[in-house]
């Protein structure tokens, strides 16, 4: 199956939500080449960038699933190939 190499932006606003959006990351863990997430205490959110290699299909999912979640955003970029 083809895939793309993918960056995930999430914002997360309730802390509430970590723990749901740790557990739905872990369940694609496998597609997951790396992860950064900063803390910007002034604004009481959470930045993470999620960089994952997986089908479309995948990608989407977890993007959805995730900006599902209560207090999180999340946005995906493609690289073209």
């Amino acid at each position: 199956m083809e895939t793309r190499v993918a960056v995930i932006s999430i914002i997360v606003e309730n802390p509430a939500s970590v723990s749901s959006l740790n557990s739905v990351l872990h369940d694609f863990s496998d597609y997951i080449i790396g992860r950064m997430g900063i803390p910007y205490k002034t604004k009481g959110i959470n930045i993470i960038s999620v960089a994952v290699d997986a089908p479309m299909d995948a990608i989407n999912t977890l993007t959805g699933k995730l900006g599902n979640l209560d207090g999180v955003t999340a946005k995906a970029a493609y690289s073209k190939s």
